[in-house]
């Protein structure tokens, strides 16, 4: 998770729908009793890939909690499947394992955040909620790594045939420099004196003209851009 842990509740009053993967019972139903006794809708759960793929298709949530070490398919490719057959389903990586290597697989494959398995019950419910929002949530230590990820892969060279930017707006761009310095939501309301639904609806028009999925793929973008040096 990040630093500064903000819980920013979806601006909808129906519970945010979530969908439970582990293949370790026990776990599994300790994760969704937590969720549901914090008012979250669990309308489904997995114990293997296979399975995960088939109910997240099935029962459409918006955040799946979601482990790595799966039988059948391994969860970085659930979470690919997953998120290519609904690019508005967000996926919060609950693992075991705090290897770098298994974080960016995840976050290559779709992930919105990531979790280590150490994490308490209320880390869990603010980061369940902010996903489903839109924020990008890691173990703190784990959001520096995915940032210095993606400005490695920003000094790559761009391909030869990449398409002209879109034109965004100035509050867009605004929004955009602040979503890449990995402010939430709620913390660019703050700084640009802007209602939290607003932000949200700056997001997702920039989502829309860039032809983005998520708040991840918005990050690397704004890296690209160069949009994360200056205040």
């Amino acid at each position: 998770m990040t630093d500064q842990p903000m819980t920013d509740q979806p601006t909808t009053d129906r519970p945010v729908r979530v969908m439970v993967v582990d293949d370790h019972p026990m776990w599994r139903d300790a994760v969704s009793r937590d969720l549901a006794e914090a008012g979250l809708d669990v309308v489904a759960t997995a114990g293997d890939g296979e399975e995960a793929v088939r109910r997240a298709r099935a029962c459409t949530p918006q955040v799946v909690v979601l482990d790595l070490n799966l039988p059948g398919l391994p969860g970085a490719e659930v979470c690919r499947q997953v998120v290519a057959h609904d690019p508005a389903v967000r996926v919060l990586v609950l693992s075991a394992s705090g290897e770098h290597q298994d974080v960016l697989e995840a976050v290559k494959s779709g992930a919105t955040g990531y979790l280590v398995k150490s994490a308490g019950r209320e880390e869990l419910l603010d980061a369940v909620r902010r996903t489903a929002v839109g924020d990008a949530v890691f173990t703190p230590g784990l959001a520096g790594l995915v940032l210095g990820e993606f400005r490695r892969l920003a000094a790559e060279p761009a391909p030869a045939s990449a398409p002209a930017a879109p034109q965004l707006t100035n509050r867009e761009t605004e929004v955009l420099r602040l979503v890449a310095k990995g402010l939430s939501y709620r913390q660019i309301a703050d700084r640009l004196v802007l209602s939290h639904r607003t932000v949200q609806n700056h997001v997702q028009n920039t989502l829309g003209k860039l032809q983005l999925h998520n708040r991840v793929e918005l990050v690397r973008y704004a890296i690209e851009q160069g949009l994360d040096d200056g205040a």
